[in-house]
């Protein structure tokens, strides 16, 4: 059934869960932000599959949330056979933030920010490690919204070149309009910028694959790229013959 088929007001994730400790940003969302009652179920998960519903005991000092108990057995989700892959150009503002949210909530399993040549936005050095940690921030935040018992990888790739020797054997096929629509076994998907890909990137070394008949913008394209993915592995789009 898994964490999303559970009727609970919320899920966090815990590092132990036995331990079953919140973080002071669940404890206050749980309790100020939802403001949960003791007795009510939450789904506590680890983020690498595990999981089982717990129910908020009384508030603890200061009149910050509780910890919780464990109110069933643990479980574990097995990950999906096929890991799904959508790599993206970084764009300017919060639309990383929002394409990380909603690859997340659709269960892609690696999020993969690249880098291009016609990039406009380059993330290096701490800018990038910043950058990184408030994206894993984002994957955490909706994962537990969409009840996932895993967690996304969120990471970056110096070019398509990295991306692609990070992914193998796994193949990366690269978005381009008027590309051919994406077949059965295709698993990982890089969007390019919002100039489209410089012309040495789609030399006709990697696959190409197109996501539909109109021009997206890049973090559409992306989250286009996501839907197209789980859609064909779940069954519910059916593959180009």
């Amino acid at each position: 059934m898994g964490p999303a088929g559970v009727a609970a007001a919320a899920q966090v994730f815990v590092s132990d869960l036995e331990a079953l400790s919140v973080t002071a940003d669940d404890a206050h969302h749980l309790q100020h932000v939802l403001r949960l009652r003791p007795g009510e179920t939450v789904v506590a998960s680890d983020g690498r599959g595990g999981w089982r519903t717990c129910r908020v005991v009384a508030p603890g000092p200061g009149g910050g949330a509780g910890p919780l108990e464990a109110d069933g057995p643990v479980h574990h989700e097995p990950r999906h056979g096929r890991l799904l892959t959508v790599a993206f150009v970084p764009v300017k503002g919060g639309r990383p933030e929002w394409v990380v949210q909603k690859l997340t909530e659709m269960g892609v399993d690696r999020i993969v920010a690249v880098s291009s040549q016609r990039a406009v936005v380059r993330w290096t050095g701490e800018r990038r490690t910043g950058a990184l940690n408030r994206l894993r921030r984002v994957a955490r935040e909706a994962a537990a919204q969409s009840r996932q018992a895993w967690l996304p990888e969120v990471e970056a790739a110096d070019g398509v070149d990295a991306l692609a020797s990070g992914l193998a054997p796994v193949a990366v096929a690269l978005a381009q309009p008027g590309g051919p629509a994406p077949g059965a076994t295709l698993s990982a998907v890089a969007v390019g910028p919002e100039g489209g890909w410089d012309p040495s990137e789609v030399d006709g070394t990697y696959p190409l694959v197109g996501l539909g008949p109109t021009v997206l913008r890049a973090e559409t394209a992306a989250v286009a790229a996501g839907v197209l993915l789980c859609g064909l592995r779940a069954g519910l789009v059916r593959p180009a013959t």
